[in-house]
């Protein structure tokens, strides 16, 4: 042992001896690097062309590349370009810029939404728009950037998407479909149908992110994460602006969310409006009082829909109505609400002093994260969903059949919102669906139907219907059952508002 000791002590000795040796080892700690740091997005940007496929952070918008896309809309010989984005902003900010400045050709997206700029060149045949399931669009994207040419999933089986014949481009009239989807290749696991969907790869993209260095490691904050994350390993050459340039070394190796490997070109945004689509702010109760008759019916269906939250469950809430159910849940009771874009433990909507641009919900309303909350990418959120981690999906609906099959996307030629999440939600065979909406369209025409009339969004799907006058369930190779009647309501009535015959609970009783 002391002749060990000895040696070890000689060693140490020879090395002191030798100054060089530590001038290399801080040598090699501080090592030299390729800086990727670009002083402008329009230096950033050089290299995309007419007909490039352009891959684009962001939801709605929440994280977006805003001075890329300014760069982009300033190059007008940049044409003909396919974006594929979840959606596209609005009609004058964001994605919306290019479709003002007719530089995209076409649009890959999940969610059409309220940007009537958008919907007008669609329907008008200005545009061709190929719609794609939110969670499935998130998917390929991500096996795109991960070498994967493809994958099954139950998302869209028995619906447009498997079947083929979305529009994707109109005639100018609106009238003709001049090219439509084609059907998708299916395969059976476990006595279950899937469907092939293919990896998406992008010439560039284009992504945002909270904080960065200059190897191109990227941080998002918040929901702000979304569809970046994907993209950013998608793309033939990567561009991220970000709102703030760190040290290399600055972040911890366990804190960054994209590493430089799929980073080519990095910079400092030069300015930020960080717009908020759709700014809502908590209501009180003395507010509830003076609302408009019809958002009273939306919180009285909602407030009956809150009492299908059970301790500790997982639970997705859609855009629209089913939001506000967050704003509902009874005391004592914890619920763990997941929204798509990437938020699981979300809160209520924000007082004035909690609005960050960086918290949006899937219908782009802010919103808050309560204490143990986490933020991650889209394709990470929709693992959850396909996975059935959620114990309950509750969105709205258009129509349901009898059946609980749902539409709830689109009216044909008319109103095109896009199916976003929902096919993903109702596609998990695990996960309660329950769907909320008014009784009947404006026009009195019911929404419960013996077979749906529209598009439809999910096969034999939905669990529960909640509206302003009943509560049905459905059963399995018999139909609707009522089990519940608003105040006010009879059996006669709401069988004449339904189009379509309906077993009575023994039990059914006004109680909402």
């Amino acid at each position: 042992m002391l002749a060990i000791k000895r040696q070890a002590l000689a060693s140490a000795t020879r090395v002191l001896s030798r100054p060089h040796i530590f001038a290399g080892l801080a040598a090699a700690s501080a090592r030299a690097y390729h800086s990727k740091l670009y002083k402008s997005s329009d230096e950033a940007i050089e290299g995309i062309k007419s007909g490039d496929t352009l891959l684009i952070g962001g939801f709605g918008l929440c994280g977006i590349p805003e001075n890329l896309l300014k760069a982009v809309a300033r190059r007008k010989d940049i044409q003909q370009v396919t974006a594929v984005s979840n959606n596209a902003g609005t009609s004058d900010y964001g994605l919306g810029t290019l479709l003002q400045s007719r530089q995209i050709k076409r649009m890959v997206s999940s969610y059409v939404g309220e940007n009537k700029e958008f919907a007008r060149q669609y329907l008008g045949g200005e545009l061709e728009v190929e719609l794609i399931p939110q969670g499935t669009l998130a998917e390929r994207v991500r096996c795109g950037g991960a070498g994967i040419p493809g994958f099954y999933t139950l998302t869209g089986v028995g619906t447009g998407v498997e079947k083929g014949g979305i529009p994707i481009k109109y005639s100018k009239d609106g009238k003709d479909v001049l090219i439509a989807s084609t059907p998708r290749e299916t395969k059976v696991f476990n006595n279950r149908k899937y469907l092939l969907e293919e990896g998406i790869t992008g010439d560039f993209a284009l992504v945002k992110a909270w904080k960065g260095d200059e190897l191109g490691n990227l941080v998002f904050k918040y929901a702000a994460n979304n569809f970046n994350a994907p993209m950013a390993t998608a793309g033939k050459i990567t561009i991220a602006e970000v709102e703030e340039i760190v040290p290399v070394g600055e972040l911890k190796p366990d804190e960054i969310h994209i590493q430089g490997i799929h980073v080519h070109r990095i910079l400092k945004g030069e300015s930020y409006e960080k717009r908020i689509e759709k700014l809502t702010l908590r209501r009180s109760e003395a507010d509830e009082q003076v609302l408009s008759d019809s958002m009273k019916q939306r919180i009285h269906i909602i407030k009956r829909a809150a009492r299908e939250f059970k301790n500790g469950m997982y639970v997705n809430l859609g855009i629209g109505m089913p939001v506000l159910a967050s704003n509902y849940i009874e005391p004592g009771i914890t619920v763990h609400l997941q929204s798509e874009n990437g938020i699981l433990g979300m809160g209520p909507f924000p007082t004035a002093e909690e609005v960050d641009a960086d918290l949006v919900n899937a219908g782009k309303e802010s919103v808050t994260v309560l204490p143990g909350g986490t933020c991650f990418s889209s394709d990470v959120s929709f693992g959850m969903i396909r996975g059935n981690r959620l114990d309950m999906t509750i969105l709205g609906g258009m129509q349901v059949s009898q059946n609980g099959d749902l539409s709830n996307w689109v009216v044909p030629g008319k109103i095109i919102k896009g199916m976003g999440g929902a096919m993903d939600l109702v596609a998990a065979p695990k996960s309660r669906v329950v769907v909320t909406m008014t009784h009947n369209a404006k026009n009195g025409e019911p929404k419960i139907l013996k077979e749906n009339t529209l598009p439809l969004t999910g096969v034999k799907c939905v669990d529960r219907i909640i509206t302003d006058k009943c509560v049905f369930d459905v059963v399995p190779g018999k139909g609707l059952l009522l089990r519940e009647l608003s105040y006010g309501q009879t059996v006669d009535k709401i069988r004449a508002a339904t189009a379509c015959d309906f077993e009575v609970a023994s039990d059914v009783a006004e109680t909402y």
